[in-house]
């Protein structure tokens, strides 16, 4: 399927899921995320969730980054240029909703693109190679592109991985892992 007819039927999907649904399987998604290969890095960027989107709820991952005492980086956008600044999660950061309801850092301790070193990505679907859709205004692909190439990139998914997204293009990036509530999938 291409992007627009999958962002069409993730969107559709996603409404349909009642708060329990989005809360278990968040919860689901964030126990899987603990069989993976990844806490021994210090610099994990998250997202945090889109609340009127139906996004997967990041909450249960940052606590556990928080217990695992890691350096947890959330963005603010930029709208006008399509890039991201990356801002150090602390106690005294304060969050605040823009324009689109995407939850931001209003200031703090910015961090470079260099130091990052696992990414938790927002998504609407994936395919079995690896490919994802967002909302795609490409603020990921951008972000992604600026990181190290090791860095590892981790979809997370209330739904399981379609077929094929036909429309993949060179400025895509895919992903190393995306985990739904069932299953861990790795590219």
């Amino acid at each position: 399927m291409t992007k627009s007819a999958l962002r069409k039927k993730y969107k559709m999907l996603r409404n349909g899921l009642s708060e329990k649904q989005k809360d278990n399987r968040s919860l689901s998604i964030a126990n899987q995320l603990l069989k993976l290969p990844i806490w021994e890095f210090s610099f994990y960027h998250i997202f945090l969730a889109i609340e009127e989107k139906k996004e997967v709820n990041t909450d249960y991952i940052l606590n556990i980054l928080s217990g695992k005492d890691k350096n947890i980086l959330i963005s603010k956008s930029d709208f006008k240029t399509g890039g991201m600044t990356h801002f150090l999660l602390t106690d005294n950061t304060v969050i605040k909703k823009n324009h689109w309801n995407i939850p931001e850092p209003i200031n703090g301790i910015e961090i470079a693109n260099d130091k990052i070193e696992v990414v938790f990505i927002p998504l609407l679907a994936f395919d079995k190679k690896g490919n994802r859709v967002g909302y795609g205004k490409g603020f990921y692909d951008r972000f992604l592109a600026d990181c190290k190439p090791e860095t590892l990139k981790i979809g997370l998914s209330f739904f399981e991985a379609d077929e094929e997204i036909t429309d993949i293009f060179d400025g895509d990036i895919g992903l190393d892992y995306c985990v739904t509530a069932n299953k861990v999938y790795n590219f």
